[in-house]
């Protein structure tokens, strides 16, 4: 048996009385959408990804690489928020797949440049339909995708 008391929800049970906090519960939080939202983006990436080999972490990486043809781990590490931990093993994998070649910096042997290869640039042939699939797997107007690229984007710039 429920009833609504005050602002919680009382749930009386065999074992006595439990309260419902209502910041508690799962649809009130704005992270769970985001979370389950990315989940699902990312799933739906995957048959696409899967035809080029990449996961969805290698190709966002990629997307960066090719971006930029050359640049530092750091560098990517802060474009795509990712740590060193999850970056590194990364990067080793993309080397082993001839995507790119990591090399010590030239004025700093502390940082690690990242070299796109050409076998990375046939690759990005092959991605460049991609965005424009995923495109199609979402039913938003385009005034809806503008809006939320900015609420989305307002959220991750702001500072700590």
């Amino acid at each position: 048996m429920t009833f609504l008391k005050g602002l919680y929800k009382i749930e009386l049970r065999m074992k006595g009385v439990i309260k419902i906090y209502p910041q508690l519960k799962l649809n009130n939080q704005l992270c769970f959408p985001l979370y389950a939202t990315s989940k699902e983006i990312i799933r739906r990436y995957k048959p696409y990804l899967d035809e080029i080999h990449l996961t969805y972490t290698q190709y966002i990486t990629m997307m960066v690489i090719w971006e930029f043809k050359e640049i530092n781990v750091k560098a990517i590490g802060t474009y795509l928020y990712l740590d060193s931990g999850t970056l590194t093993p990364l990067l080793k994998k993309l080397e082993q797949q001839k995507l790119i070649e990591r090399r010590r910096s030239v004025d700093d042997e502390r940082n690690v440049m990242i070299h796109l290869t050409e076998e990375g640039e046939r690759l990005q042939e092959k991605a460049k339909e991609i965005p424009e699939k995923m495109g199609t797997c979402f039913h938003l107007e385009p005034d809806e995708i503008k809006e939320l690229y900015r609420l989305l984007y307002k959220i991750l710039k702001q500072e700590k």
